[in-house]
């Protein structure tokens, strides 16, 4: 009688307890985008599929679904065109496929945790590891818009995911312009997306192929993912619930990344029809036939067209008018604007995970802009076009040594039945992250040493000796802890994973405080 009375009183506390501030974030104004959740309508039928579910659902697989429209993406398509033809649209579905499989784990982790990946590495992984993961006009304009977007979801959640809708239809809409202006051929377009070869294919166009992979899957984008679906109520104290969030999100992300390959495939179908095999003289004498201002852009000799999204938007000028020109434009301003936006959203939930800060939403847009702008900053205001081209590659490089530390920790965490309970991956999905993980991950680091290679200063070699040294050390920890996560607990000499029961984040008193 004494244990039974002391079991009521004890689930008497636990109903008492005061809910989750995870669970009402933003209430503080000290979280990223979750001034309000999105209530997802209750259907009392017991049917499959709700198009009044989906709908509801719907918001977060598109805003994670425009870092595979970023202006990353559309300089390695048009590259992709321009170098290879239609050759490697087969790298860039399998690319966007792998990518969707791979934000499904993000998603199910933010959906089942009721926390993003920053916050489960913060809770999980030992200090060091967290310590570790850690023109000019138009910059200026960049920076502005960023704090103007930040506080358009002020105005609601869901006018912010209609604003970002707005950005990705205007990316179809232009592009799909160019590509109906230069009517592919669309048996080769099917023959490139379906049959997985290469032929005749040299160094440049690998080089591209490994470029693609490193454009698609960034790393950012998973921390992105797991947070973005904290934005809608669900019980997750209902298995039914997060069975259903699960289902409905995987469904809203695979229309996502259907819209954005389409508009990869709209960019590298235009300039493989109309730029495959061209000559800088062939270019140049175009140009100035059509009276374009930049044709000075492009050298006087018989070497292959080389492009970027600047010297993209001048080609299409000269080939097709001043009206191709300007739609591009706008076309990448939209890429550009809306990357910038969920690109921040990414760095605040970072900050907040791995840091555990709970500052101010102003101050941390204040610091992370300032910090990310900067050196953007300086490069429009002492030099040209061409070296922020030059940055850009260096960022892709960047992202590409950083995707281990997303990667490797997703696939860690949802391999957890002490974090996933019954949503833990199986057998099947264990395997198919690993060898996904290990396959991306070499590709991207392939890259890495391709970019190395060309920067010719011995010093810069030695840095880069030390520098991997100590990385290879880092990657190499996360993927212990991953191997036992994946049930090798052999390899688990000092207890550092735990993977006992579940505790639910409604149930963790120390979100309670």
């Amino acid at each position: 009688m004494a244990q039974e009375k002391a079991d009521e009183s004890e689930a008497a506390q636990t109903q008492q307890q005061p809910p989750s501030p995870l669970a009402q974030s933003g209430a503080d104004g000290s979280s990223t985008y979750f001034n309000q959740q999105v209530p997802i309508p209750q259907d009392d039928r017991q049917v499959w599929f709700s198009f009044r579910k989906l709908w509801a659902f719907t918001g977060p697989g598109f805003l994670m679904s425009i870092a595979y429209l970023d202006p990353g993406n559309i300089e390695s398509d048009l590259q992709s065109g321009a170098k290879a033809g239609f050759k490697l649209l087969w790298v860039l579905l399998g690319s966007t496929v792998i990518g969707l499989l791979l934000q499904r784990l993000a998603a199910r982790l933010g959906v089942v945790t009721g926390m993003h990946l920053a916050e489960v590495c913060h809770q999980q992984y030992h200090a060091v590891s967290r310590i570790l993961i850690p023109l000019w006009g138009g910059v200026l304009i960049t920076i502005i818009d960023t704090f103007v977007f930040l506080f358009l979801d002020n105005y609601g959640l869901r006018k912010l995911e209609t604003f970002f809708g707005l950005l990705i239809t205007i990316m179809a809409v232009t592009f799909g312009y160019e590509y109906v202006m230069v009517r592919p051929d669309q048996g080769e377009l099917l023959k490139g997306m379906f049959v997985p070869r290469c032929q005749g294919c040299g160094p440049s166009q690998m080089e591209q192929a490994v470029g693609i992979v490193g454009a698609v899957i960034m790393p950012h984008n998973i921390y992105l993912h797991s947070a973005l679906v904290k934005s809608r109520q669900i019980d997750r104290s209902s298995a039914k619930e997060v069975k259903e969030a699960n289902k409905y999100f995987f469904i809203e992300s695979t229309i996502a990344l259907f819209v954005s390959f389409l508009i990869n495939v709209f960019v590298v179908a235009v300039f493989a029809e109309a730029f495959y095999g061209r000559t800088n003289m062939e270019v140049h004498d175009v140009c100035n036939a059509t009276h374009g201002l930049h044709a000075d852009l492009f050298p006087f000799n018989n070497e292959t067209l080389q492009v970027d999204i600047y010297k993209g938007g001048v080609v299409l000028g000269c080939f097709f008018g001043p009206a191709a020109l300007y739609i591009w434009a706008v076309g990448i301003l939209a890429a550009g604007q809306s990357s910038t936006m969920t690109g921040t959203y990414s760095g605040q939930f970072v900050m907040e995970g791995f840091l555990n800060l709970r500052w101010s939403r102003f101050s941390r847009v204040l610091l992370t802009r300032s910090i990310a702008i900067t050196p953007t900053l300086l490069v429009a205001i002492f030099q040209d076009v061409t070296h922020l081209t030059g940055m850009n590659d260096f960022l892709n490089v960047l992202q590409s040594m950083q995707l281990p530390f997303a990667l490797i920790p997703i696939l860690t965490f949802t391999s957890l039945s002490s974090l996933m309970s019954e949503f833990a991956n199986g057998l099947f999905w264990k395997i198919w992250g690993a060898v996904m993980v290990l396959l991306v991950c070499c590709i991207n680091m392939y890259f890495v040493v391709i970019y190395v290679a060309t920067l010719n200063n011995i010093w810069l070699y030695v840095l880069a000796a030390f520098l991997s040294i100590a990385y290879l050390v880092f990657v190499g920890y996360l993927a212990w802890l991953c191997l036992i996560a994946l049930g090798m607990s052999c390899l688990d000499v000092f207890g550092r994973v735990q993977n006992d029961t579940m505790v639910l984040i409604e149930q963790r008193p120390e979100f309670d405080t």
